[in-house]
């Protein structure tokens, strides 16, 4: 009968005896009578019709109806009916007595234990519902059981006689004994128990077990014959003695109380000679030998491992005919506290014993012993006098480091309580990976893990220095890692004037900027130039990682410009992807007129290295110095530059091997993101400004790459970056915040691609012949129109071809260098805006974002709801792009999470360019805004900026149509347009 969500009605709980699978629950909704009584009008609820009568349902009501939709048969049996037989069919078949094959005992075993795990969260979860039995007629409110809310006690009763046993149990609820045997009750679930008895449900404290219980529904007692007693008393009433409540007659439980006194016992873990670097790692398949930690927890005359269960806490003794349980009451709660302080001092042996490498073992002890015994917590090893003694007492270590002429001198002892082993004989031991040695009075002294952690660095850079006696040498080139290393007490370091400089590089003087730079460095800019300065000053390799937008140009060309009045005739070398070329030369030429200039690229490139002497500056691309290595590297170059230097993160690559075979006096790489990929990237980089500053590549992989990128190892991360910080300086855009202007604007000049310029000039060509005839013939209205024509298809194939030729494969130079800069921003967790006027433009993207799963969030003139893709740019983190046409995005829009603004094509009013930047930049805003124009070289674009100066210095306000435009421009303007 169907019942109306818009009237009373009431969810129910029905149990039944299904003829398979036992009880089930089924839930219900029951209509309300006009005395708000039950009535007979009821109606099943699933999960599928559950929302239709939400008004009267609560977050448990949901819960268990999803459960008991779950245990229905033809749920239950899916996962078995491989066959798809009819649910009926199906269980017929695996339940029938003629069934019984090995395959349907072990359906029903499954079965039965998914329907009992069901049973058992349904009957958690009742409490405070409405249960009932179901009527043999399906009436779902036959009886009503009521769901008692305390828990029920179990007494187990034990009566021995010279004869036999009697064993039953007794039930409490609130103190009462309950009648509760012959009375026709069942247990609705037999883990934990859950018992229906006089229409009242009991479940139990401790988690009794059903099955102790069945066998007394209808039986007063048990009897345990003499002949199987000792058997019986030591499997069964020796467990429940451990967990339940036993009264006994006929024998004894004697009941030990005591606090527990924590045990923590080491022995050997034997295993295969271990071979093993100076680093630790393993260089075979040979397992070393462990120490095992083992806790325990003494309580008088009884000790009990940490793991072991209450249940084993019973020991039965039988003396003649007498039988004794001895039970210990343990503190597990006290227990616990102890595991738990062990596991946070990083040993967890609360759930197990734990085993160590020697040398971590001995490292933790050596930490933490003191603490271990002020805990109250006693350290033992092997008792039996056979096999090792091992020195458990104080270990330390003392490094002394001394400036020398041109190196470090090392000195180094170790001691072990009151014995000393010299650093070269310490150092002996670790190359050969044997971490222990014998003392003197015979105990085995193990070398702390802590100490090839700490050390193992200036172990490495030792190897090429000269070994005499206790005293080893270390390069001055090591500097960095000596300061961290007395930064953290862990050597004595004894620097000269001179070199006491280096150990803080943020304090270095200030220097004039050169009298033929003509630029004006911001603040953080200035301080970039001064860093670079003190670098050339020492002969160190540097690299500049500014945020991108942040003016490495710019610091670099200061540089350079002082260079030419210090070392007049020396030419410096600048690296760079082909595209960054023509930036370099303009910007080079902006900021220092005066630097001779050499592109050195294309294919009429004179291939004569003496040329380079009559210049300041080579600029090259990576493609040029792998083809023309035996050129380049023939001269002696005053500083080698790479900019954006992950091009040589892969030290196996082509081009990697060629830049390392130029030769100079000075090197620096620049890049906005150092490492991109792994740890090696930072390697490759490091190792072509200062070689040998981080080893070689294969120990730096075993020093560094692996720890840090298998094993997560912060300390190997601290020690790389302090070996690294003095060469490397960085600051991103949001701590240089003050030393920027609200707006940066930069100009990116891309360059076209061979098949993307043939496209373009195909197209000018065309248009350019068309309205120099249009030009002889009266009135100017169709010559307008076709020059807009032209011009529009020109600036979209300076975009991408694609825009006007949709059967176009080829790439596009401005695409090329529009991507890379977005996935940079976009790892580098900045947000950006990306205005175009052309939507088939941001669709190019789009594919692009999509194929990397970049998320982004798009807006154009057909988006209906445009404050939802604003919310989701605005408030979600993971969101970093926002792609906008210009016309539907310049205004109306308020975007203050961005930090970038992308322009792909020029305007023709530079007013509406500002109206896209001011959804980024205006009230609220509170990161510096930068933006990038992006300009196609040797195109109309670069024509348009030059005219937009000319033409629109003093009346850009009136001129907001490419039409008004157009009408300002005199045959001069259109030629130059079209050459």
């Amino acid at each position: 009968m169907k019942v109306s969500p818009d009237e009373s009605f009431e969810i129910i709980y029905s149990l039944f005896s299904h003829e398979y699978l036992g009880i089930l629950f089924e839930s219900f909704v029951i209509q309300h009578d006009e005395k708000g009584r039950l009535s007979y009008a009821h109606q099943n609820i699933a999960t599928q019709n559950a929302r239709e009568f939400a008004s009267g349902l609560d977050e448990e009501d949901y819960e268990l109806i999803k459960l008991m939709d779950s245990m229905q048969h033809d749920s239950i049996i899916k996962k078995f009916n491989t066959k798809k037989l009819k649910p009926k069919e199906f269980l017929t078949k695996v339940f029938e007595t003629n069934s019984e094959t090995s395959a349907n005992k072990e359906i029903r075993r499954l079965i039965e234990i998914r329907l009992e795990g069901i049973r058992a969260k349904i009957l958690n979860k009742v409490k405070g519902k409405r249960l009932f039995e179901m009527g043999n007629d399906g009436n779902p409110i036959w009886k009503e059981i009521n769901v008692l809310p305390k828990k029920a006690t179990v007494l187990f009763h034990f009566r021995r006689n010279e004869e036999n046993t009697h064993y039953f149990p007794t039930i409490k609820y609130e103190g009462e004994k309950l009648d509760w045997q012959y009375q026709g009750g069942y247990l609705l679930c037999d883990e934990p128990a859950w018992l229906v008895v006089n229409s009242c449900l009991y479940n139990f404290e401790k988690g009794v077990d059903g099955k102790k219980l069945k066998p007394f529904l209808n039986k007063k007692f048990i009897v345990i014959p003499k002949n199987v007693e000792q058997s019986y008393y030591q499997k069964f009433i020796t467990q429940l003695v451990a967990s339940f409540d036993v009264y006994a007659k006929g024998f004894d439980i004697r009941v030990q109380r005591s606090q527990p006194e924590p045990l923590l016992s080491l022995s050997d873990l034997p295993g295969n000679p271990a071979k093993t670097d100076l680093f630790g790692q393993e260089n075979g398949s040979e397992a070393e030998d462990k120490i095992v930690f083992d806790l325990k927890f003494q309580y008088g005359d009884y000790a009990f491992r940490s793991e072991e269960s209450r249940a084993n806490n019973v020991e039965l003794e039988q003396k003649g005919d007498n039988y004794i349980f001895h039970k210990v009451i343990r503190d597990l709660e006290r227990e616990k506290t102890y595991g738990d302080y062990l596991k946070d001092l990083g040993l967890p042996v609360k759930a197990s014993r734990f085993s160590l490498s020697k040398a971590k073992a001995f490292d933790w002890l050596n930490c933490h012993r003191t603490d271990l015994e002020e805990k109250g917590v006693k350290i033992l090893q092997n008792q039996s006098g056979k096999g090792k003694q091992y020195f458990i007492g104080n270990a330390s270590i003392k490094v002394d480091i001394k400036e020398n002429i041109d190196w470090f001198d090392v000195k180094a002892v170790i001691t072990f309580g009151e014995y000393e082993v010299s650093f070269s004989e310490l150092r002996k031991l670790m190359v050969k990976g044997k971490p222990e040695f014998q003392l003197p009075n015979g105990q085995t002294a193990v070398i702390p893990d802590s100490w090839f952690v700490s050390y193992s660095e200036i172990f490495s850079f030792l190897e090429n220095g000269e070994e005499k006696g206790s005293h080893m040498t270390l390069k001055k080139h090591h500097i960095a890692l000596a300061q961290e290393l007395q930064k953290d007490n862990l050597i004595n370091l004894t620097l000269s004037r001179k070199l006491q400089k280096l150990q803080n590089f943020s304090e270095m003087e200030s220097y004039e900027l050169p009298e033929t730079f003509k630029g004006t460095l911001r603040p953080y800019q200035k301080a970039g130039y001064d860093w670079l300065r003190f670098l050339n000053e020492y002969r160190f390799g540097g690299c500049l990682a500014d945020d991108m937008g942040l003016g490495k140009t710019v610091q670099t060309l200061a540089m350079l410009s002082l260079e030419k009045e210090n070392t007049e005739g020396a030419t410096s070398l600048l690296v760079m992807p082909t595209s960054l070329i023509y930036n370099w030369e303009v910007e080079a030429k902006k900021f220092n007129p005066k630097l001779k200039i050499l592109v050195y690229t294309g294919s009429h490139r004179v291939k004569n290295s003496a040329l380079f002497a009559k210049y300041d500056l080579v600029l090259t691309s990576y493609g040029i110095v792998r083809l023309d290595i035996d050129i380049l590297k023939a001269f002696f170059f005053n500083y080698i530059i790479l900019d954006e230097s992950q091009a040589i993160k892969n030290p196996g690559s082509n081009i990697a091997k060629a830049v390392c075979q130029l030769t100079s006096k000075h090197r620096l790489i620049l890049t906005g993101t150092p490492v991109e990929n792994g740890t090696m990237d930072l390697w490759s980089q490091m190792n072509f400004i200062n070689p040998g500053l981080l080893g070689t590549q294969g120990s730096f992989k075993k020093q560094f790459l692996q720890p840090i990128e298998k094993k997560n190892d912060l300390d190997k991360a601290a020690k790389l970056h302090a070996m690294i910080k003095p060469f490397i300086l960085r600051r991103l855009k949001t701590q240089v915040a003050t030393d920027l202007p609200e707006k940066v604007i930069n100009i990116k000049y891309s360059n076209m691609t061979e098949e993307q310029e043939k496209a373009y000039n195909e197209v000018k060509e065309y248009y350019r012949d068309k309205i120099v005839e249009e030009m002889n013939t009266p009135g100017m209205k169709r010559q307008t129109f076709t020059l807009l024509r032209g011009l529009t298809q020109l600036r979209q194939i300076a975009n991408h071809p694609r825009l006007t030729d949709p059967q176009y494969t080829g790439d596009s130079g401005k695409m090329e260098d529009i991507t890379h800069m977005l996935d940079s921003t976009a790892r580098e967790g900045h947000k950006v805006l990306v205005f175009s006027q052309f939507v088939k433009h941001l669709a190019i993207i789009k594919e692009h974002l999509d194929e990397e799963k970049i998320a982004y969030t798009y807006l154009d003139g057909t988006t209906k709801d445009r404050q939802a893709q604003v919310n989701e740019f605005q408030d979600n983190d993971k969101v970093k792009i926002f792609l906008i046409s210009l016309k539907a995005g310049g205004v109306g829009l308020n975007l203050t999470k961005a930090e970038y603004v992308f322009l792909l094509d020029p305007w023709w009013n530079p007013a509406v360019e500002a109206q896209a930047i001011d959804r980024a930049h205006r009230i609220g805003q509170e990161n510096k805004v930068i933006i990038y124009k992006f300009i196609t070289h040797n195109t109309v674009e670069e024509k348009i900026m030059a005219l937009q100066e000319r033409k629109m210095a003093l009346a850009d306000e009136l001129i907001s149509t490419e039409e008004s435009f157009m009408k300002r421009l005199n045959q001069d303007d259109i030629k130059a347009l079209l050459t």
